[in-house]
């Protein structure tokens, strides 16, 4: 059998409740049955698409693929015809497993179909390989978003989600007797790997809510599931419903573990929610490229804003523009580098010195399918993957993302600033609900700092310099916006992230209400 998933043979667990996907279940054996019955039907070929509804089937599916150890390529059931297109031309998989009542598009229908099928235990014998796995063979292809061209299909090795649930369960003390309760769609990383990969590696349970709710998770915890597992945008819909619903926060406190992730937590939700509840929601840092990297571990101080530190068996450095390292950590975590008489570290420890994250380990993707001039490029001499990512090292070694290299680092004025930070700052007043911040050229400075706001109410006058002083008072007077925009909403990806390249767009079609002004550069 696939040795990830250890639980799928055991006896201990073959009446062990496994997924849950609304009204509907299965059993570790039925589990078995199921995708051990399909996993037979697809030996021998060289890769798969698997239609990624949140659903039952997608779960069996991807499991299926990975006992046959065949590539699974999960498609968006959201995306375009036009990427969806390129997706299947690209990876070229021979057949796309999909649930029986499923309207497929016609780039993806094109392709021999297989229905999934579940199976009650004991009806079909499952057949597993009987060789060890190889850790360097595709489990997975996740296409990127996209952002600067035609998605690019990330190769996942079976190695690198063996070493990051494992260094997950080391970090969070996740076993077998977590439940998991969360929302998210399964052609990503995080709701597919981390979200049912997961908890089906440590032999616990998934429970899917199908469409995320405060309801949804208030039923689920308050009916024994121990972690939840969100993105900003879910968190914030928690803090916000906080204000009003007792029961929901008796719930969230009953949770052992909160965790957040797929862009930066505002530290404003962090507060309202641990104030409420008395839990801390938990922050990791990770990509499709490299599935986890970071976190905050539950062991370890809760500290809103930061992403803890490398997980085991990651190697991390700070990297500066030149080449140079600006911090490091070995592939233990443990902070390398200098350290004075009281053995306190020394060097970029500062909180402000912002360099690229770049990252080793086996849990890094191992090509860009049909791309070796990409992926070489995402590759530094020695063997490092530059993520793109901006961080900070805090003194206590925790990492502290800042932003995007291409989106989020603003140099202004001869600094290097992260729009992170002037975010959270934003939405420490009391009239802003969301925020983003981007850089523009300016004569001047360079580049000069930009503030796009979501209002509850319609802006009252001189509320764009009031938001500018705001920030320049808590944090630096160089670090002020020099423009505030007020938008209607902000521009949002499947997975809550803030698609900064259509903020423009966002501005031409937000409210007659809304709209730029300048601030003084002072």
């Amino acid at each position: 059998m696939s040795s990830l998933f250890p639980a799928l043979v055991s006896g201990s667990t073959a009446r062990r409740p496994a997924l849950r996907f609304g009204d509907r279940s299965l059993t570790y054996a039925e589990l078995a049955a199921s995708a051990g019955a399909l996993a037979a039907r697809l030996e021998g070929r060289e890769r798969i698409a698997v239609w990624a509804t949140p659903s039952l089937e997608t779960a069996v599916g991807v499991v299926a693929a990975l006992l046959a150890r065949v590539p699974a390529v999960p498609l968006n059931p959201k995306s375009g015809a036009s990427e969806l297109g390129h997706i299947v031309s690209d990876s070229a998989p021979s057949l796309v497993l999909a649930g029986e009542g499923d309207d497929l598009p016609s780039p993806v229908r094109e392709l021999e179909r297989l229905d999934v099928v579940t199976h009650p235990a004991g009806e079909v014998v499952a057949r597993y390989p009987s060789e060890p796995d190889d850790p360097a063979a595709p489990a997975l292809v996740v296409y990127t978003s996209g952002t600067t061209g035609p998605p690019k299909g990330a190769v996942v090795p079976r190695r690198a989600i063996a070493s990051t649930l494992d260094a997950l369960a080391d970090a969070w003390r996740w076993t077998g007797d977590d439940v998991l309760v969360h929302g998210l769609p399964l052609f990503h990383v995080h709701g597919l790997v981390l979200g049912v990969l997961g908890p089906l590696r440590r032999g616990g349970a998934v429970r899917h809510l199908g469409r995320f709710s405060a309801e949804g998770v208030t039923r689920e915890l308050n009916a024994g599931a121990t972690m939840l597992f969100g993105v900003p945008t879910m968190y914030h819909r928690l803090a916000e419903a906080l204000e009003g619903d007792a029961e929901l926060a008796k719930a969230l406190g009953r949770a052992r573990l909160l965790v957040s992730g797929s862009a930066a937590l505002p530290v404003h939700d962090h507060e309202r929610i641990t104030a409420a509840t008395g839990r801390p929601v938990v922050e990791r840092y990770g990509m499709t490229e490299t599935l986890m990297n970071t976190s905050v571990r539950v062991d370890g101080p809760a500290r809103p804003g930061t992403v803890g530190v490398p997980l085991p068996g990651v190697g991390l450095r700070l990297v500066e523009e030149d080449g140079s390292t600006l911090a490091s950590y070995d592939a233990d975590g443990t902070p390398t580098g200098s350290y004075d008489a009281g053995g306190n570290p020394t060097g970029a420890y500062d909180g402000e010195s912002v360099g690229e994250i770049q990252v080793r380990g086996p849990n890094l993707f191992t090509e860009y399918l049909n791309r070796p001039d990409a992926t070489a490029a995402a590759f530094t001499a020695d063997g490092w993957f530059r993520t793109g990512d901006m961080a900070v090292r805090d003194a206590d070694g925790c990492v502290r993302i800042v932003g995007r290299k291409a989106t989020d680092l603003i140099k202004s004025g001869g600094y290097k600033i992260g729009a992170g930070e002037i975010e959270n700052a934003l939405l420490e007043h009391p009239a802003v609900r969301e925020a983003a911040v981007t850089g523009e050229p300016d004569d001047d400075l360079g580049e000069r700092i930009v503030a796009w706001v979501v209002t509850g109410d319609a802006p009252a006058p001189g509320l764009d310099r009031e938001l500018a002083d705001h920030v320049a008072g808590r944090l630096a007077p160089h670090k002020r916006p020099r423009s505030v925009r007020f938008l209607s909403a902000l521009p949002r990806n499947d997975m809550g992230k803030i698609l900064k390249r259509a903020l423009p767009d966002a501005l031409a079609d937000s409210r007659p209400r809304t709209g730029p002004s300048d601030v003084s550069h002072d």
